[in-house]
């Protein structure tokens, strides 16, 4: 397994660029939402040697160059430096907190047997991608992908099954899909991101297949420490339970500079 400096810096370095968006990445990464996922810039991997409010000066001047009026800024404890108290200060709300877990991904983790009857596969074909996609537009509150977009997500993942890169799994509940979750490989970690699970099947246990199946297939392709960070609302207690080590907790602030 990785170090705990290894993992707390893998941690600070992971970012989502979904498709169609825009970054910048001088003394802060940031990086301009499409509208599908409600537009916005996110901000985070502080590394500036001016004050907070500067660098905080030059995000929010950027934000609004984009032609965005909302700044999400999730914090590190790598930051240099740290924002979150000039944030404060300017009236950001706090809007959420995930929890920085890892584990080693040996024989355990990837035979861990799929709960409660929730079933999880690895997505492949493009019904699967439907089924992905309504789940998430239903979570996550996003725009749904036209048929150009889902044609566009099929291509992606299968090109990333085919150099290991990347990809994603479904789970179903008496064979209606209830959950998803993905994950990517950088470095030995096995990334995993992007989890949901409809709201009327919680708790049943979709989630656990999810995470588990990730598992093993991060195992088959070659990983050697899983990382999640987990919405402490949420998941975080179930990713607790399955042996996961907490190294620390990221916080995001919403800002409105529009």
């Amino acid at each position: 397994m990785h170090t705990r400096d290894e993992i707390l810096r893998a941690a600070a370095e992971w970012a989502w660029f979904p498709r169609g968006s825009e970054s910048e990445n001088a003394e802060l990464l940031l990086v301009r939402y499409p509208p599908r996922f409600g537009g916005g810039v996110r901000g985070s991997q502080v590394r500036s040697s001016r004050r907070a409010d500067e660098v905080l000066d030059h995000a929010i001047s950027r934000t609004v160059r984009w032609g965005e009026d909302t700044l999400t800024f999730w914090t590190n404890p790598s930051d240099e430096p740290d924002l979150e108290d000039e944030l404060r200060r300017r009236g950001a709300e706090h809007i959420d907190t995930v929890a920085v877990f890892a584990r080693p991904i040996d024989g355990e983790a990837a035979a861990a047997a799929p709960p409660n009857g929730a079933i999880a596969e690895l997505v492949t074909d493009l019904d699967q991608i439907r089924a992905v996609d309504a789940i998430n537009v239903a979570v996550w509150e996003q725009l749904a992908l036209d048929d150009e977009g889902l044609r566009a997500e099929f291509d992606e993942l299968t090109a990333s099954l085919e150099s290991r890169t990347h990809g994603r799994v479904l789970a179903r509940l008496a064979g209606q899909p209830v959950s998803t979750g993905g994950w990517t490989l950088a470095d030995g970690f096995a990334r995993l991101w992007g989890a949901a699970t409809l709201e009327d099947h919680r708790g049943r246990g979709a989630y656990r297949a999810v995470l588990s199946e990730r598992l093993r297939i991060a195992a088959q392709w070659g990983a050697m420490t899983a990382l999640v960070k987990g919405r402490v609302s949420t998941s975080a207690p179930i990713i607790a339970r399955a042996g996961f080590e907490h190294y620390g907790d990221e916080r995001a602030y919403r800002l409105i500079v529009g």
